[in-house]
């Protein structure tokens, strides 16, 4: 029996300004821990040196977005702090523990009087160590961690289940010499039992990096102010001493990266939490010698683009100059990489989305990807070299980059080898005329499912071209899609990798269906591309000259929002601005230092007159205004220009009505029939009357094949897959759970499969067909030597790897199940664990009209 209780206390915003977060202290300005301190001695001071001052945010999932520290610095070391849990579930209830519902109080006092598991949640990713108090624990107890509902497992550093230290009457789960991991739910597991004990504390010691939430971001779509403040969360809790971790959980890959999510993770720094010095000593460290590098060729022309970001938004010439060296050398290697190819696959990853080949293959697609990135990379920091007076750089990147285009252009339809990844590089390059900018949106932009991609640093970089090209709907769109179907999952923080159907096909905090990444990472800050993208292309805040000397505000509320608010922080100060299409209210703050083009959206309306402090300023000519150097319009603003440094007060008067937007419909392909637990392996007369594949039937490699007319061939992944054949050709077995050897569905049979060979990784099928042709297939799923395996399945196109049908997940299969689908091409079937055991099987693959 499972029963579950919740803090009632924690079901909305608190004082603390997040749903959960303890009420602040009454005195917080004093020198007490926040909320309360360990009994034993932690390796970290207390926060303790600030206030809960700033504003409640009730869409962020940090418990200390309100609380603000004294000048925080790109010095500081990191400090702790405490979670009680707010939900707790037991396993079994009545005859193991009583008064579990304490565990959620102050103060705890469960009586343990036999063996079972509880389980607690701390209503949000954390990076944290889990502790217990027992005065009279007699021991034969573990702890377990998890960023999901199940107990974590790592292929490199195993399972996140361990014997707790015993300092005193606590019991700390300790994985690692830094204490911390990716933590949401904590498990006590009493394996055996000899007396009553108790528990009378339960904690969660969350570590922090003190910084300030400077920037801001709100508008009238509350899903995307909520995304924005998760990016930022994770951002945060991933910011150690000295630099920020690309991935929470220990699994192997905690330190210093260079690259893409590198790129992405340090702009969210600077946009959130103005991290500038803490963000500069990062980008110095990986960029001057010796630096860090991993070999990946795209992350270093990420690097590179992180400079560019970086330059300018401080107007640092020095630490341009710093890092030119090395910026040089990975571009120049670039131009060697243009056209070259490589044994080695990993040196061309550019994410784990399947058309990128991930770990796996360096797909054509990939290799598109990356020439489109280097001319984007060279154009942007010549422009960088302009600025800082290097003409020599400038026209010899401008010259890479303008001989690669000619190449291309060679080929008139050169777009056409690009899939969504590399279109969105393309446009971002700026080299692109209209008509390929439109027909790139019009084969990869419009295709809702497929504009997604597996990870969202790539569906990040995805929604940076679709704003170049004027996608503004569709970019809002695709974000939502991406982040809220994780937040829909139940997720706190930015994913690694999710398909957003796999929403509808795990239950809330189910473990993730695995993926060539290995475990995925449930906090991973290279999601944490909607800081900027919002910021940047919806509020419209960005720098037109280094340093944010002069900067435009371009807001792109579509044809959706009606109301938009952001604060970008500088070295200047803070640029505020605020734009409602429903009241025509605006509003700019320039900080000293700061001057602006400010754009009035017309929203495809007609504006009749803009007041600017109370005076008129705009009725179709300028009326000059204080602060306003002049006034002209286009198809989408009112523009103000030369903009002083102040405070303005905009009141615009439209007429019209904007268009509405309608979110396209999401289209698979194949469509999945449904799921049958009834036929186990007496498939004869309702599949595979066209033909079948049975793995490993006859024996390791020996399959019975009886492939239909129409296909080509039917093909394992020979690295990923293994083979099991759990009957020998001595014992067979006549149990039911095993497929038939044939149509006749005879009595003698084998039970065998191909699973993932390494832990926690996918495997895939490539069926070939000849031609296009309708058929059914039905994929047969047998836990045989198990109770508790499940399978993540996704289908794509297998020449252009595009998702074909929804994410599904198959349960409960030591009985056997059928997955069956309509297809009407060749088809890449991915399959993949979702949880413990960290395999999962496939036996039958059936061909049906």
């Amino acid at each position: 029996m499972l029963l579950t209780y919740c803090a009632m206390a924690s079901m909305g915003p608190t004082a603390a300004g997040a749903a959960g977060a303890p009420a602040p202290p009454t005195n917080p300005a004093s020198a007490v821990p926040i909320w309360g301190v360990s009994p034993i001695v932690e390796p970290y001071p207390y926060v303790s040196r600030g206030s809960f001052s700033g504003p409640a945010v009730p869409a962020s999932p940090d418990p200390l977005v309100r609380y603000r520290w004294p000048n925080p610095k790109a010095s500081d070391g990191l400090e702790i702090y405490l979670r009680q849990p707010e939900s707790v579930t037991c396993d079994p209830e009545t005859s193991s523990f009583t008064n579990v519902k304490s565990l959620l109080t102050p103060t705890p006092n469960v009586t343990v009087s036999g063996t079972g598991t509880i389980r607690v949640d701390f209503g949000r990713e954390n990076a944290g160590w889990f502790e217990i108090d027992s005065p009279d624990c007699p021991g034969g107890i573990k702890l377990s961690i998890s960023e999901h509902k199940g107990p974590e497992a790592t292929p490199t550093s195993g399972d996140k289940t361990i014997t707790p230290e015993k300092i005193g009457n606590t019991y700390r789960a300790k994985f690692n010499d830094e204490f911390y991991e990716g933590v949401r739910f904590g498990f006590i597991h009493v394996n055996s039992f000899t007396r009553p004990w108790h528990i009378t504390g339960i904690r969660l010691v969350c570590q922090v990096k003190p910084a300030n939430y400077e920037g801001r971001f709100d508008c009238s779509d509350p899903l995307l102010t909520k995304i924005w403040y998760q990016s930022a969360y994770s951002v945060k809790i991933c910011n150690l001493k000295d630099y920020t971790t690309p991935i929470l959980v220990g699994r192997g890959d905690r330190f210093l990266w260079n690259g893409l999510d590198f790129y992405i993770y340090n702009t969210a720094n600077l946009i959130a939490f103005k991290n500038y010095e803490y963000v500069k000593q990062q980008i110095i460290k990986v960029n001057t010698p010796p630096g860090i590098e991993f070999g990946l060729f795209s992350y270093a022309l990420y690097d590179v683009l992180g400079i560019c970001d970086f330059y300018n938004y401080t107007g640092d010439a020095d630490f341009v100059n710093a890092c030119s060296a090395m910026a040089c050398h990975k571009l120049n290697r670039a131009n060697e990489h243009f056209t070259g190819y490589t044994n080695k696959i990993m040196d061309f990853f550019m994410g784990w989305d399947e058309r990128l080949g991930g770990s796996e293959r360096a797909t054509s697609y990939n290799l598109w990807n990356y020439r489109m990135l280097c001319i984007r990379a060279w154009r942007e920091f010549a422009k960088v070299m302009e600025r800082t007076g290097n003409t020599a750089a400038r026209d010899k990147y401008n010259g890479f980059a303008d001989a690669r285009i000619r190449e291309l252009r060679q080929n008139k339809t050169w777009h056409s080898q690009l899939d969504v990844h590399g279109c969105a590089e393309a446009i971002q390059a700026g080299f692109c005329t209209r008509a390929e900018i439109e027909a790139m949106c019009a084969a990869e932009f419009t295709d809702r499912v497929n504009r997604v991609s597996y990870s969202q640093a790539n569906t990040g970089l995805i929604l940076q071209g679709m704003a170049r090209a004027g996608r503004y709907d569709d970019a809002i769109c695709t974000l939502k899609d991406q982040w809220g179907a994780t937040i829909q999952y139940g997720g706190t923080t930015t994913f690694e990798i999710f398909h957003p159907s796999a929403k509808d096909a795990l239950g809330p905090n189910d473990p993730p269906i695995g993926g060539q990444c290995g475990t995925t990472s449930l906090c991973h800050p290279w999601g944490a591309m909607p800081c900027k993208y919002l910021n940047e292309e919806v509020v419209g805040i960005k720098p037109t000259t280094p340093g944010f000397g002069a900067v435009d505000i371009f807001p792109h509320l579509g044809r959706k929002l009606t109301w938009v608010s952001g604060t970008t922080p500088t070295l200047k100060g803070d640029i505020v601005a605020s734009f409602d299409v429903a009241s025509g209210k605006c509003s700019v703050i320039l900080p000293s230092g700061v001057t602006a083009r400010v754009g009035i959206p017309k929203v495809e309306r007609t504006i009749k007159s803009i007041t600017i402090n109370g005076a008129l300023a705009w009725d179709g000519a300028y009326h000059p205004a204080p602060g306003i150097g002049g006034a002209g319009e286009n198809a989408g603003f009112v523009c103000f220009t030369s903009v002083q440094p102040g405070n303005y007060e905009f009141l615009v008067s439209y007429e019209g009505t904007t268009p509405s937007y309608t979110d396209p419909v999401e289209v698979f392909p194949v469509r999945f029939v449904g799921e049958d637990a009834a036929t186990q392996g007496n498939w004869g007369g309702i599949y595979g009357s066209d033909g079948y594949v049975l793995p490993n039937y006859d024996g390791v490699g020996k399959d019975v094949r009886v492939l239909p007319s129409y296909v080509t061939s039917v093909v394992c992944d020979q690295e990923h897959c293994a083979n099991a054949f759990w009957t020998t050709n001595i014992h067979r077995t006549t149990d039911v759970r095993a497929p038939a050897r044939d149509r006749s569905n005879s009595e003698t049979r084998s039970a065998a499969a191909i699973y993932n060979q390494y832990p926690y990784l996918t495997m895939f099928v490539d069926i070939t067909v000849s031609r296009t042709h309708e058929y059914t297939i039905a994929l047969y799923f047998l836990d045989w030597d198990t109770t508790t395996r499940r399978a993540g399945v996704e289908i794509m196109d297998l020449h252009t790897l595009k998702q074909l049908a929804p994410v599904k997940v198959v349960r409960d299969y030591h009985a056997g199940k059928y997955l069956v689908y309509k297809c009407n091409r060749s088809v890449r079937i991915r399959i993949a664990a979702s949880g413990k055991p960290n395999n999962a099987t496939l036996s039958g693959i059936f061909f049906s009209p």
